[in-house]
Order: structure tokens, then sequence, then C-alpha cells
């Protein structure tokens, strides 16, 4: 079930953030604890838990737009490369119940998964 967390208080504008990029359904913006030289965060405006909730209820103008806005934010900052992640509950390592992407780049990035 989805709950009110910092991302929706980041739409709402209740906590400022440092936006690289909004559209009507979409909002990119730098993540406070970045991972690589350039780290942002896209998420969707609606209020969607994970990957399968937003594929089962996003409408098809917000799936069209968050994808879109993705590629765009992606390709305009890190032209010479990224990784996008999609990180779904708990073992899959999502640690914010809101719907989001994680744009990585600005350096060579390391192996995808390191065996513990």
């Amino acid at each position: 079930m989805y709950h009110d967390n910092i991302f929706t208080r980041i739409i709402a504008g209740e906590i400022p953030c440092d936006k690289v990029y909004e559209s009507e359904y979409t909002l990119a913006f730098k993540d406070i604890a970045p991972k690589a030289p350039t780290h942002i965060l896209v998420i969707p405006k609606g209020k969607y838990v994970d990957f399968s909730d937003f594929t089962a209820r996003a409408s098809a103008d917000e799936m069209t737009d968050f994808y879109r806005s993705v590629a765009r934010v992606a390709d305009e900052k890190l032209p010479g490369g990224h990784r996008i992640i999609i990180n779904t509950a708990k073992d899959g390592g999502q640690e914010v119940p809101h719907f989001h992407a994680h744009i990585l780049g600005g350096r060579t990035l390391g192996p995808k998964i390191v065996q513990e």
C-alpha cells in the first residue's frame, strides 16, 4: 500500500530539491546522497509504490511521459553513457516506497552487482 514519503513531500513543494527537469507527470532532481558524480532521481508525480504498481495503474500518458523524461534527462546530462536503475521492494534495494529511476554516470561505472 502507498504511503506519503519524502518524494511526495518534494512533489508538494514541502521539501526543496535540486530540480533538473519537470514535465506534467514527471520530476527529476539530483540525489542528495549520490553514488556517482552524476546521480539523478526521476519520479512520477502520481502515487505509485514501485515498478509493478506503476505499470499496472498509471495511464498511458503518465508512462510515456515518465520513460521519455528518463531518456531525455539521461541523454542531456550524460551523453557519454549512463546507467539507469529501478529498484523494486526491499530485496530489490528500494528505499523509498515511491516508484523512481536512478540515472548514474559521470565516470566509468563498475560491475552491476558485487557478489557477497
